[in-house]
């Protein structure tokens, strides 16, 4: 077992102060050591990903006692390959949100600040970022729709990656918004997550939106043939959309020194431009309520999950009682959804989302050196601004304590969707991209991001830059 893995006693004093787990496999601390790539590591899986033995809640009153009677995929294969599993961790009701405070259990607190009471960790992966950051688990799973992985790394001063869309198995994932939802992985070690990463990327006949056997064989190919694995040196883009007012000093100053160690390295930093990033938050937020409505709509009280006692078919109110359990987001976001599929906001805002989507894609697509084999491009325009990597900041802020946040701030959900600025161009467009910590210790993350299914070459990069750091 892992030399990390605390007593209960421990355990029992850190989830009291931190609210990382919704629910405790107690066995794995009396477990024996384990087989495998993945032996002797313990792992926490975010409360949405179902497991067979303990409940799958998804952070909502609606589900509270659920019980899947499978694992998914991605638990499959962790406890296939030697992982051990601490618990389920907790995070924003169903995905929906960007500080871990949107959970039927409560918020998650951040074990970085142990001497300050109540700051945010950051979501809606806030239980598995914690468990990281507090050494409970080794690494741990979350999921990232528009920054959910990224952001809470960034915040615990860990690393947080999310795969290309369809790297990893989404089957056993309860979905939010079904083409951008990914499952993350966190961890403190890259090493450990890029064997985590090894273990998930598998094909899945199971999931409609597994990548393909074939297009990973093509990508390996062209991975292998332009000796990818031995690069040293690379063509990193910044993109100056991502330019914005008001970043504190403290980030600000982290990113620059960071981008100089690259560039002492021998790294050439290119300035590029991507103009659809402008738009990626308007888009991001037509399409995943949207999307969110129609997942959402299969929990009626007779299906899945919480039944209300004042349910009564007869009267026709068997699903307002039982859909009034969702959390104050999720009805927020399902208010929006239905809007954004009425009929005229369809015309006019659902369709124009999707065709910005698709430029979005067009114009990262562009940047890139490498080819996207989603796309079938016959000739990839090659020029000086094509690169091998992206970088920008994960976050433009700072975690804040609760008692810090303005009622304002806590009442008006537009200031929560802002937290993604940085993280949403990626989901929309399925690149793999991670979050690593520029200074260790510090609550500010850069993201590094590859051409869609080079999630090696990402990988690789972080390798490198975590033996000079």
């Amino acid at each position: 077992m892992s030399a990390r893995l605390r007593t209960l006693a421990e355990l029992a004093e850190l989830q009291a102060k931190y609210n990382i787990f919704t629910h405790l496999k107690g066995d794995v601390l009396k477990g024996s050591q384990r087989s495998g790539p993945l032996g002797g590591l313990v792992c926490g899986i975010k409360d949405n990903i179902v497991t067979k033995d303990m409940p799958t809640t998804c952070g909502s009153e609606i589900l509270r006692d659920y019980q899947s009677p499978f694992d998914a995929t991605v638990v499959k294969l962790l406890k296939k390959n030697g992982g051990a599993i601490l618990g389920k961790t907790n995070l924003d009701e169903f995905g929906m949100g960007s500080r871990g405070m949107h959970s039927c259990f409560g918020p998650t607190y951040n074990p970085l600040y142990p001497e300050t009471d109540q700051v945010i960790m950051g979501g809606s992966s806030s239980g598995s970022a914690a468990a990281v950051v507090a050494d409970l688990v080794d690494f741990s799973l979350g999921t990232d729709t528009g920054g959910s992985v990224r952001l809470p790394a960034a915040y615990g001063s860990i690393y947080g990656f999310k795969p290309s869309y369809g790297r990893i198995s989404r089957y056993g994932v309860i979905a939010y918004a079904q083409s951008l939802d990914t499952v993350g992985i966190l961890s403190k070690d890259i090493g450990i997550l890029r064997k985590v990463y090894n273990v998930l990327n598998n094909y899945d006949e199971k999931d409609p939106t597994s990548l393909e056997e074939k297009l990973r064989v093509k990508i390996q190919g062209y991975y292998k043939e332009q000796k990818l694995k031995e690069k040293k040196k690379y063509r990193i883009g910044i993109a100056r959309e991502f330019n914005q007012e008001n970043i504190p000093e403290e980030i600000m100053s982290a990113l620059t020194g960071f981008i100089s160690t690259l560039m002492k390295q021998g790294h050439e930093i290119i300035p590029i431009s991507i103009p659809s990033i402008k738009n990626a938050l308007p888009i991001y937020y037509t399409i995943s309520p949207a999307e969110a409505v129609s997942n959402l709509s299969r929990y009626d009280g007779i299906r899945y999950g919480y039944r209300d006692s004042e349910s009564d078919i007869s009267d026709n109110i068997l699903f307002a009682p039982t859909r009034k359990n969702f959390g104050k987001e999720v009805r927020n976001r399902i208010l929006l959804g239905n809007y954004n599929l009425c009929s005229d906001s369809f015309k006019n805002n659902y369709i124009r989302a999707q065709k910005l989507r698709v430029q979005l894609i067009d114009e990262m697509d562009a940047v890139f050196e490498a080819p996207n084999v989603l796309l079938n491009n016959k000739e990839k325009r090659h020029s000086s601004d094509n690169v091998d990597l992206i970088l920008c900041l994960t976050s433009m802020n700072l975690p804040k304590g609760l008692k810090n946040f303005s009622s304002a701030e806590l009442e008006i959900p537009t200031n929560e969707y802002i937290n993604d600025i940085f993280t949403m161009p990626m989901s929309l467009a399925g690149l793999p991209t991670l979050s690593l910590p520029p200074v260790k210790g510090k609550p500010i993350g850069v993201q590094i991001i590859g051409q869609y299914g080079f999630d090696d070459v990402v990988l690789d990069f972080a390798e490198r830059v975590d033996s000079i750091q």
